[in-house]
């Protein structure tokens, strides 16, 4: 037997709460260790003689506290078997003073075990209760479960490749692939093969390498095997997890799917590569019209000339003049159309008399390759919805696109076929073709084919981009096919298709030819370029005009005083009032307010044009102007019958 004060030395000094309780259903606390007063917060005297469950009683507020009737059916298992129960982690809530001063309840969460002491004679004198309080144990790991709870709602929520490696990354211990890459439970040391295209191996095994030397996060771009077997591209990011002695025992990663990423990344250096050589190719054709240009130049200042060269070297001037324009026009076509700054002017159009139209303009150059050309038209009142200019644009970019790059005595055809509710305007050549992958992509813009060393199919690659803006515009769609290289082309553009009757086609204009001769006018040309100036004044009194020069637009002004002109020409950028605010004064003149207003400018934009006409003109001519159109305007002053622009 053990003396009783060591007994009572123990039971005190004990770190864990002790108490001693009645055998009987109140359980009285007969005795109560220091340990347990001070997790309790309570005295001796608040607990000695009082029952446990009254000392302790249930929250009434909280029906959720089941640590009373959890303790009470402990303590009957322990009278009725005589042999100790424990309790594992039970939330009891017990009554506390708050800071307010009001007494409330605080959760706790305890152990417990009770066990039953005996008499000499056997008799239950009373139950041993000691306890832990686990509160904070049990903070700790529901911290943990819902810690971890995340983290799962994270790793399924994420599209991501989530992985597992070994410390030396021999061993993959778990993939959730996805659906982008095969999932693995088992764990396995060929994941390199398995996973990785093999000319990925050696920049894998290297940055490994560097991430297990300095314990650092893994972070790189590589190819992968993708589930449906193709090839992939992934962002792949591992960190490593540390032990307590701060070795690494494991590697977490994650991997993203970025193939899309890449294609566009190989999409976009393939359009600024072509772009590029655009324009490095744009810089080259507008050197070289700009050579034979200085040299007649040059030659008209040195050299007195007679007629049959003087003339020569005009036309070789005007010829590069126009190749300059045309070059100028296309891009500024392009840049309208990309922007959605193009308006169609759609009516119903006559299919047939579109492709004559066409044709006859890629005519002079069909003739000088020796091509010969078959034309097959739509049955008669085939119609579509369009803007008749720019569907002659259309099927004439298409054409001449054939006609540049099939060699000399080619075949080139077009004709038009109902397809469904689609009409397919096809224009087929025998020509140089092209690979599969340059046709897939030959509407897109800067692209071009390999031209031959001296250039002589000329362009800038801008006409099958502006064909296919303009189709898309009208509600259809592009398509170009070739057998390969040396084996010819096929363009296609398709259009809705309507069904109406051919008197419905509007007639073309009538004064859309060239007049044969101009009447003799007084006309007016201002323009602060002198050089500019003369070389149209010359031009207009070679076909019989009066005409008058002016480079300052105040000296126009009161040149007009005198006699009127009838025909105002003029430039746009002027020094002291512009040619808008001119218009408007000669406009409110009674001598020239029925006068034929023409701006002659280098601002071509539809709002530049928009702007001239509020301003009082009557038309609107881009430099460098044509020529044939000019006269036919001039023609109109003395042809009121005539249908304005």
């Amino acid at each position: 037997m053990l003396p009783t004060n060591l007994f009572e030395s123990v039971f005190d000094r004990s770190p864990f709460g002790h108490y001693l309780l009645s055998p009987t259903p109140e359980a009285t606390i007969l005795a109560v260790n220091d340990a347990f007063l001070k997790a309790s917060a309570r005295t001796r005297k608040e607990l000695v003689g009082v029952s446990l469950f009254t000392a302790f009683p249930q929250d009434p507020d909280d029906p959720t506290d089941t640590g009373e009737a959890r303790l009470r059916d402990s303590l009957a298992r322990v009278r009725a078997s005589s042999r100790p129960d424990t309790l594992p982690a039970i939330r009891y809530p017990i009554p506390v003073v708050l800071p307010n001063g009001e007494t409330g309840f605080e959760e706790r969460f305890w152990t417990a075990t009770s066990t039953p002491i005996f008499g000499a004679d056997g008799e239950l004198l009373c139950i041993s209760h000691s306890n832990i309080d686990v509160t904070d144990q049990v903070n700790s790991e529901a911290a943990v479960r819902e810690s971890e709870k995340r983290f799962r709602a994270l790793t399924n929520a994420t599209a991501d490749v989530i992985y597992r490696m070994s410390a030396d990354w021999s061993e993959m211990r778990r993939l959730e692939g996805r659906g982008f890459m095969k999932d693995t439970d088992a764990p396995t040391g060929n994941w390199l093969a398995d996973y990785i295209p093999p000319d990925d191996h050696a920049l894998i095994q290297a940055a490994i390498a560097r991430a297990m030397q300095g314990g650092a996060v893994l972070e790189l771009e590589h190819r992968v095997w993708r589930n449906d077997g193709s090839c992939g591209w992934t962002l792949s990011r591992a960190v490593p997890m540390f032990d307590a002695a701060g070795e690494i025992y494991e590697w977490i990663g994650a991997a993203s799917d970025i193939s899309e990423r890449k294609a566009w990344e190989d999409k976009l250096r393939e359009t600024d590569r072509r772009k590029d050589e655009f324009l490095a190719m744009l810089s080259h054709e507008l050197r070289n019209p700009l050579a034979p240009i200085g040299a007649a130049a040059e030659l008209l200042q040195r050299t007195k000339l007679d007629d049959a060269m003087l003339k020569r070297t005009s036309q070789i001037i005007g010829r590069q003049v126009k190749h300059m324009t045309a070059l100028i026009d296309d891009l500024l076509d392009v840049s309208r159309v990309t922007r959605g700054l193009v308006e169609l002017d759609q009516t119903l159009l006559d299919v047939g008399a579109v492709l004559h139209e066409a044709v006859e303009q890629v005519t002079p150059l069909i003739a000088a390759r020796g091509h010969v050309l078959t034309l097959n038209l739509p049955p008669p009142g085939t119609q579509v919805l369009g803007d008749h200019k720019r569907l002659v644009q259309v099927v004439a970019n298409l054409l001449g696109n054939a006609a540049k790059y099939t060699p000399e005595g080619g075949r080139l055809g077009v004709s038009a076929v109902a397809r469904g509710e689609r009409l397919c305007i096809d224009v087929i050549d025998n020509g140089i073709g092209m690979a599969p992958e340059l046709a897939a992509r030959a509407f897109d813009l800067f692209t071009q084919a390999e031209r031959s060393s001296d250039r002589s199919s000329g362009g800038l690659g801008l006409g099958l981009a502006l064909v296919k803006s303009l189709i898309e515009l009208h509600g259809g769609e592009v398509a170009c096919t070739s057998a390969g290289p040396g084996q010819g082309s096929r363009f296609s553009a398709c259009l809705p298709l309507l069904h109406a009757s051919p008197a419905t086609v509007p007639a073309p204009d009538a004064w859309a030819q060239p007049a044969a001769g101009s009447a003799l006018l007084r006309v007016l040309v201002v323009d602060d370029n002198v050089d500019a100036a003369i070389t149209l004044s010359m031009l207009l009194e070679a076909n019989g005009h009066q005409v008058q020069v002016e480079h300052d637009p105040l000296e126009a002004l009161a040149a007009t005083l005198g006699t009127p002109p009838q025909v105002c020409l003029l430039d746009i950028g002027l020094p002291g009032i512009d040619g808008l605010e001119l218009a408007r004064r000669l406009r409110a003149r009674p001598g020239t307010a029925d006068a034929l207003l023409i701006a002659i400018t280098g601002y071509g934009q539809d709002s530049d044009r928009q702007q001239i006409l509020r301003a009082g003109f009557d038309h609107h001519l881009v430099k460098p102007i044509d020529i044939a159109q000019l006269y036919t305007l001039l023609d109109r002053v003395y042809s009121p019958a005539l249908p304005a622009t």
